[in-house]
């Protein structure tokens, strides 16, 4: 249990989902050696060693594992500060020939899932009167990119429901916000699921040569550490906004341009930019 002596502030218990690698493993690192007591998750906890912070069982398309850890974290702390809800999954191809079942586990991780890890902290936060909840998106949430066009409905889905999720929380004490990343230099691109560049299909040159476009985009991302210092000023801000994006300059005007520029000109940018 933390130390909740009179006179001593006990050190803030920080759950992360997704820790094992990535911007995940990079913020649960940066945090732990900034005094917070902090638990990664990840599918396989016996094969991801780390010595900078704890790891705990979790599948975020589980319930009964959420419920396990989210148990086990608070039984040794005795609270759960701040949540962030980073474990993800990409997934890219025409719609048309995405298989109803990839869409569906898509959805299960990146949106589901951070919504069931918030109904098991929830109780706890509401108990200790305070909380922080950080929903990690993307900023493809804030557009439809072609041949992301699922991964950017999952996360804009996070997006909305995070809005309005803030506003029903804030009387209980508890924050919440959004932290869209751009494209980071992670292992994401070998974990996704790529709809197969079918040979014949209609879309097979087009596909083919925007899914190479997708992954050097990543190869040539920031360093993850970006991310952990925005979570970690986030933290030490007293009254979080609702959105914040992290990335390239350019990615992060794309959505101030989306706003401003008339829906087809905007969709021309897009297609220039993706050689369609």
């Amino acid at each position: 249990m933390c130390d909740m002596k009179k006179g001593k502030s006990p050190k803030k218990v920080v759950l992360i989902t997704g820790a094992s690698s990535g911007i995940g493993k990079s913020v649960a690192t940066y945090l732990s050696k900034r005094d917070f007591i902090v638990y990664g998750t990840s599918r396989k906890p016996k094969d991801s060693s780390n010595e900078d912070f704890h790891f705990v069982a979790l599948d975020v398309t589980q319930e009964e594992t959420i419920k396990e850890a989210v148990q086990q974290v608070f039984e040794k702390e005795g609270r759960i500060d701040i949540l962030i809800n980073n474990a993800g999954v990409g997934i890219t191809g025409p719609i048309e020939e995405t298989p109803e079942i990839e869409i569906k586990k898509a959805f299960e991780t990146n949106y589901f899932g951070p919504l069931k890890m918030i109904r098991h902290i929830l109780p706890i936060m509401r108990k200790q009167r305070s909380g922080l909840i950080i929903n990690v998106t993307s900023i493809a949430g804030y557009m439809g990119l072609p041949y992301r066009g699922i991964y950017s409905a999952t996360k804009g889905a996070l997006e909305i429901t995070t809005e309005a999720y803030r506003m029903e929380v804030k009387q209980f004490g508890i924050r919440m916000t959004n932290v869209a990343p751009g494209d980071f230099a992670t292992n994401i691109a070998s974990g996704r699921y790529h709809a197969p560049v079918t040979k014949g299909s209609p879309y097979e040159e087009v596909y083919g040569k925007t899914l190479d476009l997708m992954n050097k985009h990543v190869d040539a991302g920031q360093d993850p550490e970006l991310m952990a210092k925005e979570i970690f000023k986030i933290i030490n801000t007293e009254d979080p906004n609702v959105h914040y994006k992290v990335g390239e300059r350019l990615q992060k005007f794309s959505v101030k341009l989306k706003s401003l520029l008339p829906d087809k000109v905007y969709e021309k940018m897009l297609m220039k930019h993706y050689k369609l």
